[in-house]
């Protein structure tokens, strides 16, 4: 059994005070420690997480998800996620996370909307 890893790229997105984690790598049991330690160290008031290059998700992927977007909500935050391929998109579906945020198809069209102004 081969040890995943995954690469996680904060930048800045396009309006002030948005950030972006991009990353590249499946989010499953073995990454979601390296998701949440970086979800925990961003403070900006808009996070945009782009997944664009996750090939799949697992469920405790999905739990690392769901718990970033809790504890944002808690802190008064924004957080969306963008480019999830067809494959991460039917998990989110099939369990219903989909009713907690919506998934945009771009970074761009996230930016747009969770600008932190809005």
């Amino acid at each position: 059994m081969t040890i995943e890893n995954i690469q996680i790229v904060a930048s800045d997105g396009a309006h002030s005070g948005q950030r972006i984690l991009r990353l590249r790598g499946p989010l499953n049991i073995h990454t979601i420690f390296d998701f949440q330690a970086a979800v925990k160290k961003e403070d900006s008031p808009a996070l945009i997480v782009d997944f664009s290059g996750v090939p799949y998700m697992d469920s405790a992927g999905l739990g690392a998800v769901v718990g970033a977007f809790v504890s944002a909500q808690r802190s008064n935050r924004k957080v969306a996620v963008a480019g999830m391929n067809d494959r991460v998109k039917a998990l989110v579906s099939m369990t219903q996370v989909s009713k907690l945020f919506q998934p945009y198809a771009t970074v761009e069209d996230a930016e747009r909307v969770i600008a932190p102004s809005n």
